[in-house]
This record gives C-alpha cells, structure tokens and sequence, in this order.
C-alpha cells in the first residue's frame, strides 16, 4: 500500500561494526537515555536535599535491576517460541531482547532493595565481620525510597522518549497499517521494518504521550504527598497510556482476552497504583511539601 504523503525513513538501524561488535543507533539512544535520567536525577536530587554521591550508587543498582527486569519480561514473552528451546540463551543479553516495563519495575526493585538493604542491621553487621580491616561500618546518607522515585518519576519519563529515537530508526516495533500521511515506510534493506506498507509510528505517538504525561506531572511534583505518590501516578498515567497505544501495536504473542504482555503488566500496574492515589495520595500546598526529610530514617 503506497500511500501519499507516507514519512519514509532511510536510515539504517547501525552506524558501524566493529569485528562482532555492532554499534547501532538503538544502542546509542538507550545508553544517552540512561545517562540522562542519571543526569537529572542526581541535578534534581540534589536540589532537594539528596547527596550526589548516594544518589550515584542508587543509580547503579537500578541500572542493574532494569537489565535484569527487562530480559525477565522478554524472555518470559518468548519462552515457549524461543528460549524453552536454548534455556542458557536467556543469558546472551548481547543478542538483544528487552521489555521496557521489566527495565521500569526492574529499576525500582533494584533501587528499592539497595536502599532497603544497605543500611539494614544485619548489612552493617554483615560488613563489620567480612570487612572488619576497613573500619566500622556506618549508615550511607540514601534518600527514601518514595523521595527519590518522585525525583526519577520525570526523568525516566524523558529518558524513555529520548529511547524511543533509536525504535523509530530501526522500526523493530512493528505497528498496523495506516492510510494517514503520516504513516511510515521503512526503505534501508537492514531495517526490521523494511517492506511493509505504511504503518502508525506507534513509538512516535508514545513519545509524545511521555512527554505530555511529563509536562502533567513536573507542576505536581513538590505538591503530591507523601512521597512515592508521584512516582505512582507516572506509572498510572503510563500505564493506561501504554495499554490503548498497544492496540496500535503488531506483537508476535496475545494471551488473555487477546492482549499483550505489555497491556497485562499495565492492567496490573493500574490495578495497584489507582486505589493507592485514591487512598493514599494528597495534594499540598507548595510551601508545605518541602517539609519531609530528604534521607531515610
């Protein structure tokens, strides 16, 4: 189907390779969009009374748990097509294959924990033993868990449509046909999207869905009480965005009632965030909500 109008994107998905390593455009925008939501969240955090240096090692651990989140819920969509037959290839993370709720839920597992663990009794006891020649172990000045995951709330949300450039480039997430011009057609010969017809830009559309849901939120985050409660709202708000625009989405597997694996975890995700604002979350007035402490207790 030609349609006129239609956008065309000739790029190719990769800039270069190098031996077996292939650098391509997918990687690039996911490694800046990583290291932007690190950027502004250590820039805000610190604007709210976090320290740089403890907000960096939260960083870590979420980066750690939004890889893992991420294969999890890929390999989980694709098991019985493909890893049930090569169970160890769910290791090989170098061959691609990620779910973008298993990097967001992932990342705050991992953050979560690390914050949880790191200054927990037993940690501190544990450490006092193993590395008795280093000195006493003493408490790390770690934000809350709710504080800083309000703080990350608008920059994840901005690192994940800078991520979306590279899903456009390589057109891997395939969409349903459209007449409208600004459909999309992908010519480049490695493109995953290369000899369909014209397309909805699904991760366009999705894009500017996370930038409006951004430009909601950046009013209200020192106005939603108690903490987390901004952060709840952005996966709620996400969510039901994510679930609608996944009707516009070409996915390999459907399992309830016909949905994806990413309109699932949504629905679950609203199932949990909705009655926590309705009973949970309060609208203060500016000057008042800066009176929480920034570190945890």
């Amino acid at each position: 189907m030609n349609v006129l109008g239609a956008i065309t994107i000739e790029m190719s998905p990769n800039i270069a390779a190098f031996g077996g390593l292939l650098l391509s455009w997918h990687g690039v925008f996911t490694f800046v969009a990583v290291a932007v939501a690190v950027f502004l969240t250590v820039r805000w955090g610190v604007k709210e009374g976090m320290q740089a240096d403890p907000v960096l090692s939260v960083a870590v651990w979420c980066i750690v748990g939004g890889i893992l989140g991420a294969r999890f819920l890929h390999v989980i969509d694709f098991w019985g097509s493909v890893y049930s037959h090569n169970p160890l290839s769910a290791l090989y993370l170098w061959q691609g294959g990620i779910a973008l709720y298993g990097a967001i839920l992932g990342g705050f597992a991992g953050g979560a924990a690390y914050i949880t663990i790191r200054n927990s009794r037993w940690f501190l006891a544990l450490w006092g033993k193993v590395f008795r020649f280093m000195g006493a172990p003493a408490k790390a000045p770690l934000p809350a868990i709710g504080h800083l995951a309000d703080v990350v709330a608008p920059a994840l949300l901005i690192a994940m449509a800078i991520g979306r450039i590279g899903d456009i480039i390589n057109g891997e997430h395939w969409a349903k046909f459209t007449s409208l011009p600004w459909g999309v057609i992908y010519t480049h010969p490695d493109s995953l999207g290369a000899g369909r017809a014209a397309s909805h830009p699904a991760v366009v559309y999705e894009m500017i869905l996370d930038l409006l849901i951004v430009a909601a939120l950046w009013p209200l985050r020192h106005r939603f009480r108690p903490h987390g409660m901004v952060f709840t709202l952005h996966l709620a708000a996400y969510s039901i965005a994510r679930f609608f625009l996944s009707f516009l989405r070409e996915e390999v597997n459907e399992y309830f009632l016909g949905l994806n694996e990413a309109q699932l975890v949504a629905l679950a995700v609203v199932i949990v965030t909705i009655p926590l604002l309705v009973y949970k979350a309060q609208l203060v007035r500016p000057g008042t909500a800066a009176a929480e402490p920034a570190r945890q207790r």
